[in-house]
C-alpha cells in the first residue's frame, strides 16, 4: 500500500497489523544485516584470541555510543519525512534531506576529535595498557567511517519513510559479503593482503561504510520516484529553520539512544575492570543481545513511520492503534528471542569462541551465564525500543530522553555497579543491572505514549 493512500481508508487492527508487518520485516532484516557486519568482525577477531577480542570490545565501546547517538539524532529525519509525506508536502522532503546531511557533518567533527584521543580516555578509566593501546589503533582507523555511515542513515530514513526500505536491505546484504571478504583478507593476510590483525578489521569496516553510502546514493539519484525531488539540488544552501528543527527533535532522540548505548558501553568498561576473561565473555554476550535487539529496533523504526504518517494525516486514533500494534509485534517477537537464548546458549557462544581451545574455558562459561541473564530481559528491551519509536512518531522526544536516562543510569547503572562490586557478582552483577534499567525504561515509555495519545484524543477527536 502506498504511503499516499486515501486518508479516508478505515483503520482496523487487522489492517494496521498487516501494514506494520509489511513495513517491519524489511526494516528488521536491514537491522540484522547491519549488525551482521559487526558479528562477522567479532567472530573473526575472536579467532585471533580472547585478548584481541577484549581490545576490540573496548574500541567499539568508544565508537558505538557516538554512532548510536548520531543514528538517534538523525532518526528525527524519519519522523519529519513521514509527516511531510503524509501531508503531501514534497518540497519539505528535499529540505529535510539536505539539512540531514548538514547535521551529520556538524555532528561528526567533534566526534572525530574525541575518538582520536581514545587511548588516553581508556587509560583514565583504568583499562589494561596493552588493551588500551590495541583498541586505540583500531579506533583511529574505524572512526573515519562515521560520516559515511551517518549520511547513509539519512538516505535510508528517506527510502524507509516512502515504505521502500528494500534497497537498504539489499545494500546491507551486499555489504556483509564485502565485509567478510575484507575481514578475511586484511585481518589474516589472505588474497595477497597484509595481515593487519585488529587494524585490518577496522580498515574493512571503513571500506564497507563507504560502499554503503555510495550504493544508497546511486539508488536515490537513479530511481524515478526520488529523482523528482532533485534531492541534491542547492546542497550548500543553508536552511537554518529546518536544521534547527532536526536538532530540536533529534538531540533528545540521540540522547535517549546514547543513554542506552552508553549504558552498555559503560558496562563493558566496568566488566573490563575484572580482567580479559570477563571482558571477552561480555563481548560475546553483548554481540548476541545486539543481534536480538535489531528485531525490535526494526519494528521501532516502522512504528515511527506508521505513527508519523497517521499524525501527518491528522488521524489520532490511527496513530494510537499504530503504536499499540507495533508494541504487540515487538514484544511478541522478543519472546521467541528469549526462548532461543535460554535453550541454545552454548551453541551461540560456540560461534564466537572455540570450545576446543583451553584458554577459552573461563570466557565460555561466563558468556553462557551472561546470555541467560539477557534472556530474562528480552521482552522489556523490545518494549522500551518500540515505545521510544512510537513517541518519535509524535515528535515527542525530550521527556522520553529524561525517562530513559533515569531508567538506564539512575536505576540500571547504579544497580549494576552495586551488584558487581558490593555483592561481588562481577560481570553477572553488571548484566543484572542492565535488566533493571531496561525494565524501568520499558514501562515509562509505553505509559507515556498511551497517556499522550489519550489526552490528544480527548482534547481534539479525530477521524479514526
Amino acid at each position: 500500500m502506498s504511503v499516499l493512500h486515501s486518508r479516508s481508508a478505515p483503520i482496523t487492527w487487522r489492517r494496521e497489523l498487516a501494514a506494520t508487518l509489511r513495513l517491519s520485516w524489511p526494516l528488521v532484516l536491514t537491522q540484522l544485516a547491519t549488525i551482521a557486519l559487526t558479528t562477522v568482525d567479532v567472530i573473526m577477531i575472536g579467532w585471533l584470541g580472547p585478548d584481541e577480542l577484549a581490545a576490540a570490545t573496548l574500541a567499539t565501546s568508544l565508537i558505538f555510543p557516538l554512532t548510536f547517538f548520531g543514528i538517534g539524532l538523525l532518526a528525527a529525519t524519519a519522523a519529519m519525512f513521514s509527516h511531510e509525506i503524509g501531508a503531501i508536502r514534497l518540497r519539505g522532503v528535499r529540505r529535510t534531506l539536505r539539512q540531514g546531511f548538514w547535521v551529520a557533518i556538524s555532528l561528526c567533527l567533534p566526534c572525530l576529535v574525541f575518538l582520536w584521543n581514545g587511548e588516553a580516555l581508556m587509560l583514565l578509566m583504568g583499562q589494561d595498557p596493552w588493551l588500551a593501546a590495541s583498541a586505540a589503533d583500531y579506533v583511529r582507523l574505524a572512526m573515519w567511517g562515521l560520516l559515511p555511515l551517518m549520511c547513509f542513515t539519512v538516505l535510508r530514513n528517506l527510502v524507509t519513510a516512502h515504505s521502500r526500505p528494500r534497497s537498504s536491505l539489499i545494500i546491507l546484504i551486499l555489504a556483509i559479503g564485502v565485509n567478510a571478504v575484507a575481514d578475511y583478507a586484511l585481518i589474516f593476510g589472505n588474497f595477497g593482503a597484509p595481515a593487519l590483525g585488529l587494524e585490518g578489521a577496522a580498515l574493512a569496516t571503513l571500506l564497507v561504510q563507504c560502499f554503503m553510502l555510495l550504493a544508497q546514493t546511486l539508488f536515490v539519484v537513479t530511481d524515478r520516484k526520488f529523482r523528482r525531488y532533485n534531492l541534491f539540488g542547492r546542497f550548500w544552501r543553508p536552511d537554518w529553520v529546518r536544521y534547527l528543527e532536526i536538532m530540536k527533535i533529534g538531540i533528545p532522540i540521540g540522547l535517549t539512544v546514547l543513554a542506552e548505548a552508553g549504558l552498555f558501553a559503560a558496562s563493558a568498561f566496568m566488566v573490563g575492570l575484572f580482567g580479559p576473561d570477563q571482558l571477552a565473555a561480555h563481548a560475546v554476550a553483548i554481540q548476541c543481545t545486539s543481534v536480538a535487539f535489531m528485531i525490535p529496533l526494526g519494528v521501532s523504526q516502522a512504528a515511527t513511520i506508521r505513527v508519523g504518517l497517521a499524525m501527518g494525516r491528522d488521524r489520532l486514533k490511527g496513530a494510537l492503534l499504530a503504536g499499540r500494534v507495533s508494541t504487540f509485534v515487538g514484544i511478541g517477537i522478543a519472546a521467541l528471542t528469549a526462548l532461543t537464548f535460554w535453550l541454545a546458549t552454548e551453541p551461540l557462544v560456540g560461534l564466537y569462541l572455540r570450545q576446543e581451545d583451553p584458554e577459552n574455558a573461563i570466557p565460555i562459561a561466563l558468556a553462557v551465564e551472561f546470555i541467560r541473564i539477557a534472556a530474562i530481559f528480552q521482552l522489556v528491551d523490545a518494549g522500551q525500543a518500540v515505545g521510544a519509536g512510537n513517541l518519535r512518531g509524535l515528535k515527542d522526544t525530550t521527556i522520553p530522553a529524561i525517562l530513559a536516562f533515569l531508567g538506564y543510569w539512575v536505576l540500571g547503572f547504579s544497580a549494576g555497579a552495586y551488584l558487581a562490586f558490593t555483592y561481588g557478582l562481577q560481570g553477572a552483577g553488571v548484566w543484572m543491572g542492565l535488566a533493571v534499567g531496561l525494565t524501568a525504561a520499558c514501562f515509562a515509555l509505553i505509559f507515556r505514549f498511551e497517556l499522550l495519545m489519550r489526552r490528544m484524543i480527548r482534547q481534539r477527536p479525530a477521524t479514526a
